[in-house]
């Protein structure tokens, strides 16, 4: 409700329309914000208990398709780029660069990742494979072998991917259906529209191995 109070010459007096809720809201809102405290009150930061890297090359031991590397690498170095650049392996393809294509597939410790998101540095340790490491000697991986007999390639730049993707499928399904060799390949974008002979090629590479 209102109330009055002297103005400044006395006589004179100024009305304040202040409601019992405003009062009541103004002095919690006062008291909340006393028990805030300030820059000098915050935590002090945690501890950082990694180790640093960078931001210049730091030397790495690669083990790619059986063979150690030891290789000085910018902690920001992709392992596609590792590869290519560093160590000449350029049949992994590096397209969309975002991990969107999966042309640049190879395996981690016998998995597939897409190795333009996958820093080099983090590989240390463990077992890459590129599509080169497929291959014994003249002797193909039987999945490369049927692509070439299904002519499961045109422009062939997402091919290393996709045949390192059917080949880490064998290892783990070794009969897989159509419905699984699709699943395997469904994260592969192929431009030439090469699916319809992709999967053909893994199923009889698949029969070929259990036979």
């Amino acid at each position: 409700m209102p109330f009055r109070t002297p103005s400044s010459g006395g006589s004179c007096t100024v009305e304040h329309d202040v409601s019992r809720r405003s009062f009541i809201c103004g002095s919690a809102l006062a008291a909340a914000a006393a028990g805030v405290p300030g820059p000098a009150a915050a935590a002090p930061p945690a501890a950082d208990a990694g180790r640093v890297l960078g931001p210049g090359a730091i030397p790495v031991t690669l083990t790619v398709n059986g063979t150690g590397h030891i290789l000085a690498i910018p902690p920001q170095t992709t392992l596609a780029d590792a590869l290519r650049t560093m160590l000449g392996l350029t049949g992994t393809k590096v397209a969309c660069d975002r991990g969107a294509c999966s042309a640049c597939t190879v395996w981690l410790d016998g998995k597939p990742i897409v190795s333009c998101m996958f820093l080099a540095i983090d590989a240390a340790g463990h077992r890459v494979t590129t599509i080169e490491g497929l291959a014994r000697g003249d002797d193909l991986h039987p999945v490369q072998a049927a692509f070439i007999a299904h002519d499961a390639l045109q422009c062939g730049f997402c091919t290393p991917g996709m045949v390192m993707s059917c080949a880490a499928l064998l290892d783990s399904v070794p009969a897989p259906t159509d419905a699984e060799v699709r699943a395997a390949i469904s994260g592969h974008l192929c431009r030439c529209g090469t699916y319809p002979h992709v999967i053909a090629a893994t199923l009889d590479a698949a029969r070929v191995r259990k036979s």
